[in-house]
């Protein structure tokens, strides 16, 4: 097994490195290809999904993890919009982010190149080869993917129409390296070829992100999951809060950019409160309160601050009472994973005071926390959210998979 692994990522690597000059028109090409593919191939694909499916109900996995497992025409439908808005967007290689002379004559430009090879290792969400092989595909890199054996036949099905897709067009099919995720020492036999991979991006929970940042030998861009906390201030419009709260939170309460912690003003609590409340349970979620915030209303349990700190990723909600926007924002800053936040409010001061003081890589005003999503914020995809802030902070996108290089041009000079 350690010797698969790192042949498959060696050949990423040779045919990466072949493919850092290849020109935008073809990797578009390729896309397209890639896109037909899938739409031509739905039914051999949700055939292989249903395998993965079957096992995951034998093991008990609950409805929020057979969600994120599920492929159905509607979300191969949305994995080929996504190429669609991948092609759309320039190629950010071989962008000049900066030129300038020096005073000897010399020539200097910066210039965006691709960071080579990339690592993903992820859990149960199929579509993510396909985001993550076509981001990469699109700057210039290659890929190395490891998934999950809950997903492995689906991506197995998934990464092979890529690799044909790259085929059609006289390109490597090396260039997406897929490694058989039979046990978890795969994970850790890839994440020493740092010979081979530039960079690794874990996209799951804290356990997988644990074992990446413990045993990686290259550098790691990782998000810290997504304890997301909406505000409703006391200026908000109750009905405009009532209708974000619950696209936040039952829209798809099983991804990162989820309202995990909903905080209300206690200036508006005794009326806003049980209302927000009383209709986020009648979708179904599970109400867990503070000892202030049960003053109001008659959840499903009372909690301590403790459990601030824990992301569900199921439907279940914390709600809270703070005394103002300072203490919504210390709040935040305490206990949130620093991915999503939001505040309800028509004060502009107190929005701006949000914008800027709250320690988050997402911020929104008046808007869902759902929209944290490369393909939703306008980057065609998304590899992960980073909750870091080297290098790349926020979804990453296209121009987050490349970094730069300087190209002199001079005219015999030598230092003296």
């Amino acid at each position: 097994m350690e010797a698969e692994v790192k042949n498959i990522c060696k050949k990423v690597k040779e045919a990466a490195n072949n493919f850092a000059g290849v020109n935008e028109l073809t990797k578009n090409a390729v896309l397209l290809t890639v896109k037909e593919l899938l739409l031509t191939n739905v039914d051999k694909i949700i055939d292989a999904n249903k395998v993965d499916i079957v096992l995951a109900l034998k093991q008990g996995r609950n409805q929020a993890f057979i969600d994120r497992l599920t492929l159905t025409p509607e979300r191969i439908k949305l994995m080929a919009d996504g190429l669609d808005a991948i092609v759309a967007l320039g190629d950010p290689v071989g962008e000049v982010t900066e030129e300038y002379v020096l005073p000897n004559g010399l020539k200097v430009y910066k210039i965006r190149a691709p960071l080579g090879v990339v690592g993903i290792i992820f859990e149960a969400r199929p579509n993510v080869a396909v985001d993550a092989a076509a981001l990469c595909i699109k700057s210039g890199n290659g890929v190395v993917l490891r998934g999950s054996s809950d997903s492995s036949e689906s991506v197995n099905a998934l990464v092979g129409y890529i690799k044909e897709g790259l085929s059609k067009h006289g390109l490597s099919p090396n260039l997406v390296g897929n490694i058989e995720p039979k046990d978890r020492s795969t994970s850790v036999e890839m994440l020493k070829q740092e010979h081979s991979i530039d960079v690794v991006i874990p996209r799951g929970g804290e356990s997988l992100k644990k074992v990446v940042l413990e045993n990686a030998t290259m550098p790691v861009i990782a998000s810290s999951g997504g304890n997301c906390h909406i505000y409703v201030a006391s200026s908000a419009d109750i009905d405009v809060a009532n209708e974000i709260i619950l696209n936040a939170k039952t829209s798809r309460p099983a991804v990162c950019n989820a309202l995990e912690t909903l905080l209300i003003d206690i200036k508006i609590a005794e009326k806003a409160l049980p209302m927000l409340c009383a209709n986020l349970a009648k979708r179904g979620v599970e109400i867990r309160l503070t000892k202030e915030a049960a003053k109001y209303y008659k959840g499903d349990k009372i909690v301590d601050m403790n459990e601030m700190y824990i992301e569900y990723d199921d439907l279940i909600v914390k709600v809270n009472v703070v005394q103002d926007i300072n203490d919504a924002i210390a709040h935040i800053n305490e206990y949130g994973t620093h991915h999503s936040e939001a505040i309800i409010s028509t004060n502009e001061l107190e929005i701006e005071k949000f914008m800027k003081e709250v320690d988050s890589c997402a911020l929104y005003a008046n808007a869902s926390t759902r929209f944290t999503d490369g393909f939703e914020l306008g980057l065609g995809a998304e590899m992960g959210i980073s909750t870091q802030k080297l290098h790349v902070r926020g979804p990453i996108g296209l121009k987050e998979l490349t970094s730069v290089k300087y190209c002199v041009y001079g005219e015999g000079h030598i230092r003296k």
